[in-house]
């Protein structure tokens, strides 16, 4: 994991231009910092490492003949890749030196071969590739100055340094100075009604083992990987199976964090999860003044002032400097809402199998600016590493496979398989029941800022910052965001420009 910067054919001699963008993302990185050349090739390149799979000689940019490239994020089938394009090629034991040598074999579906989140920009002495992976988990911005081009891991490095063009790379595009931009994966389209016939407990069968599989795949690192808790669904399934990788592994417990207000739900659900998985469990409690105190860290951070999204951002933020305490790397849940119609207006979609499909594909589309957004940005800032295993490429396949029908379903409120008369998420929950206590499996979802006492916290918060008394609404709240990032930054306006939002509790079309 890391940030990086690439300029492309602009004139830098000094340094000062990328030395400049990448002080600021240092805190993506503070492994290792390195700025290179290749002779021949327009570009420069810098790099701030955050060490996790090839520790000790893993340093970037790589270089491979007239090639050169920066990557952030992991490939999870690197040692499949090493062994079949030829251990001897490769100099690191990097993971995302096999990015440079799948280019390098020529073929036009190479990049298509790598598993995993990433982030990256290839230099060649005529042309300059970029690319992201299938759901945008990894940032990768890119903007024009004079002919040149440039790309960093965040819009700050952008800020007030004269670029013009920015944007986003979407997910699951690869551009090329040579060809344009390419959509190199698309999100297979949701299934809407089951079949008669269709074994729902075989389905549940085969939902469980690619969740298995998916959460040892993204364990795979060269330090230890704990967990957020927050004694929601997604993240204590994640926990358990996780715990169960390293039991298996001969390894000690896993290291599971959980944070909130004192004495909120999410604090006690998570302390009764881990007790039952047997995690080593660490929590934080925090106040209405730890809020206050850091709302403008989170906002500048984030790189947004969406006001649904700095609300979720501030508990993760605490959760992301607890962990980084104890581990460089942690596992987290989200994606599950995203494909298993987690979210409390697809209730509404109960008696509309395909309008609610089509709504999931829509809504996995779009996390990139939104919650992978967030979580990037707020484990980042502490220089932690997020894992999100419900996007694992294959696990995202099949749970597209799965009709609609079986994740949203009319239920009976007084049964125990049930949360209401409509029960999100009841294929996962009936695929992970033997897993967590009864009540907790069937427990109802409470949003991230909810169950953590962040809601009624962050209230006392605003009224210390703006001096009020009473409830601050909503207006005057995302006014207060606003505000705080126009001073953070000198372009306000192209940071506003690229942020996403929530509209009406769903992330905008």
């Amino acid at each position: 994991m890391c940030g990086f910067v690439c300029l492309w054919e602009i004139d830098d001699q000094d340094g000062t231009l990328i030395e400049a963008m990448l002080s600021r993302l240092g805190h993506r990185g503070p492994d290792a910092t390195e700025v290179a050349e290749l002779s021949g090739t327009p570009a420069v390149m810098g790099h701030c490492r955050l060490s996790i799979i090839g520790a000790e000689n893993g340093r970037q940019p790589i270089r491979a003949g007239a090639e050169m490239l920066v990557a952030n994020g992991e490939i999870y089938n690197h040692e499949d890749l090493r062994a079949i394009l030829g251990a001897e090629i490769f100099d690191t034991a990097s993971d995302s030196e096999t990015i440079l040598h799948l280019f390098r074999t020529g073929s036009q579906r190479w990049i298509s071969r790598l598993d995993g989140m990433f982030a990256f920009v290839l230099a060649t002495p005529d042309r300059i590739i970029a690319a992201r992976d299938p759901l945008g988990i990894k940032p990768l911005y890119m903007a024009r100055r004079g002919k040149g081009l440039a790309f960093a891991s965040e819009l700050k490095a952008f800020d007030g340094l004269g670029f013009e063009e920015i944007s986003a790379l979407p997910p699951g595009a690869l551009f090329d100075s040579r060809g344009g931009l390419r959509q190199w994966y698309r999100v297979p389209s949701g299934a809407a009604k089951a079949e008669p016939e269709l074994d729902v407990d075989s389905v549940a069968g085969e939902l469980r083992l690619s969740l298995e599989e998916a959460v040892a795949k993204w364990m795979v690192a060269d330090v230890e990987v704990g967990s957020f808790l927050s004694g929601g669904l997604d993240s204590s399934i994640i926990a358990a199976l996780a715990q169960k990788v390293r039991v298996n592994a001969g390894q000690g417990p896993l290291k599971t964090f959980a944070v909130g207000t004192a004495g909120s739900s999410d604090l006690i659900a998570a302390r009764r999860v881990a007790e039952h998985i047997g995690t080593e469990h660490h929590e934080f409690t925090f106040t209405a003044q730890d809020i206050a105190d850091n709302l403008p860290h989170v906002i500048y951070h984030l790189e947004s002032a969406d006001a649904d999204l700095v609300r979720s951002a501030i508990p993760t933020l605490f959760a992301a400097r607890l962990a980084r305490a104890h581990v460089k790397a942690v596992l987290t849940g989200e994606g599950a809402d995203e494909l298993f119609a987690g979210y409390t207006y697809h209730h509404d979609y109960v008696d509309q199998p395909r309008a609610l499909a089509d709504e999931l594909t829509r809504s996995l589309c779009s996390m990139h600016n939104i919650n992978l957004q967030r979580v990037d940005r707020m484990t980042m800032a502490e220089s932690l590493e997020a894992r999100t295993p419900f996007l694992d490429r294959e696990l995202i396949a099949f749970a597209q496979s799965i009709p609609a029908q079986l994740k949203l379903r009319r239920t009976d409120p007084a049964i125990t398989e049930a949360t209401g008369p409509t029960t999100e998420k009841w294929l996962l929950r009936k695929a992970c029941a033997d897993l967590l206590p009864v009540d907790l499996v069937w427990r109802k979802k409470a949003q991230f800022d909810e169950g953590s006492g962040t809601v009624e916290a962050l209230q006392q918060a605003l009224r210390i910052l703006t001096g009020g008394r009473g409830e601050i609404e909503r207006q005057r709240e995302s006014a207060l965001y606003r505000e705080i990032l126009r001073r953070r930054f000198k372009d306000p306006g192209m940071i506003l420009s690229q942020a996403g939002q929530w509209n009406a509790n769903r992330i905008a079309a």
